[in-house]
């Protein structure tokens, strides 16, 4: 099947005015322009004036937070929202939030994610993740300020994967929630299991003001948990800084947010490979800023987009955030916050065969509509006039 679209993005190659992808077994086989010599002989499935695209890549999500939708109002700030998450967590049923995942990961699929990398607490819906088609790292999220109670926390989350069949497209890591939610003794014990593969870092001012100073809105948060008898050297350092000082940072680390990241901490999450994932809409309605887009490219990090979850935004619509992006760094090409959301989010997640079209890759498209011809497709696409919808093949 020859599919032609007003445009073809590959990604990693200049956009195809007229353009032509050949599928074949569910994996792109040819990419080119109507009219070339070498384009295959096929059955043509137009698709209209609009752009065809690699689906997008969600590199932080948390789909089992999606029964708070409405629920935990971020207008407070950072802390009084952390406080509002986990009072209503336990205000609702597991069938109501099994419901709202199988709703949230519909959604995904229908505004053309094809991956994601999914935070979860109880792994309760990885069976909806594996029946949906999407592919998806399911990160395994502990926290815990306790040390005292590091072994039994990690003993457990290893007993919640090892019960839980995850096969094909769907695989089960073990993360960290963020440094001034994990205890030392925790994030060691991490560590020593081969790092966390992923974490929340330099999210908020009260994180830093957290670890160099041990109190402020986190540490009264603390004492209002009961949490306030746990003693706490703060190291005086940046969240960045402590994360790699416990051994944290790593190659192939997904790093949500890092909306605090100076500038050596910048340099130093290039050097260690660390993926960096923004979470613009989210960082912006709880008021901790805005992550140094330009500054993170320039180190060398590989930057990728995530939405975070239905209880601090209105959508898990990668390309509300990749918009988002484009407002806020009107001098950042599209292209780069194209790759961000695509290629870029593909690599963090290992998933070789997505983020392009290409020969080879896999035939995981999304296709946004235009009644018109698109002058600049890249433009287009980001400018927050085009939505995306899957291509089936």
């Amino acid at each position: 099947m020859i599919l032609a679209a007003g445009w073809v993005l590959p990604i990693g190659s200049p956009p195809i005015r007229d353009g032509r992808v050949a599928v074949e077994g569910g994996r792109v086989m040819w990419v080119g322009a109507a009219g070339q010599a070498d384009m295959p002989a096929g059955p043509v499935r137009d698709l209209g004036r609009g752009v065809l695209l690699p689906g997008l890549v969600n590199a932080h999500c948390h789909i089992e937070l999606s029964y708070l939708r409405g629920k935990a109002p971020a207008s407070g700030g950072f802390v009084p929202w952390i406080e509002s998450v986990v009072a209503a967590r336990g205000t609702v049923t597991e069938a109501d939030m099994h419901a709202a995942s199988e709703a949230a990961i519909e959604g995904l699929a229908r505004h053309g994610t094809v991956a994601v990398a999914d935070v979860s607490n109880t792994l309760a819906h990885v069976d909806a993740l594996r029946a949906s088609g999407l592919r998806a790292v399911v990160l395994h999220e502990v926290l815990g300020w306790d040390p005292a109670a590091a072994d039994a926390i990690v003993e457990g989350a290893l007993a919640r994967i090892a019960g839980v069949a995850a096969s094909g497209p769907v695989s089960i890591r073990l993360a960290a929630h963020a440094p001034h939610s994990v205890s030392p003794r925790l994030l060691a014990r991490l560590v020593q299991l081969g790092g966390p593969a992923a974490i929340h870092l330099a999210e908020s001012p009260d994180e830093v003001a957290f670890l160099r100073e041990g109190n402020g809105a986190w540490g009264a948060f603390l004492d209002r948990r009961g949490l306030g008898h746990v003693l706490f050297d703060p190291p005086g350092l940046s969240p960045v800084a402590y994360a790699d000082a416990a051994g944290a940072l790593h190659s192939g680390l997904i790093a949500a947010h890092c909306v605090q990241a100076g500038g050596a901490d910048r340099a130093l999450l290039a050097a260690r490979g660390v993926h960096v994932v923004l979470c613009p809409r989210s960082n912006a309605n709880l008021g901790v800023g805005m992550a140094p887009l330009p500054q993170l490219l320039e180190a060398g990090v590989n930057v990728c987009v995530g939405t975070d979850s239905l209880a601090s935004v209105d959508t898990l619509d990668v390309l509300d955030d990749v918009v988002a992006l484009h407002r806020g760094f009107p001098a950042v090409p599209a292209t780069t916050l194209l790759r961000m959301a695509t290629w870029n989010g593909a690599r963090a997640l290992g998933f070789a065969e997505l983020g392009a079209i290409a020969p080879g890759m896999a035939a995981a498209l999304a296709y946004a509509p235009s009644a018109a011809a698109v002058p600049d497709p890249e433009a287009f696409v980001v400018s927050g006039n085009a939505r995306l919808r899957p291509v089936a093949v």
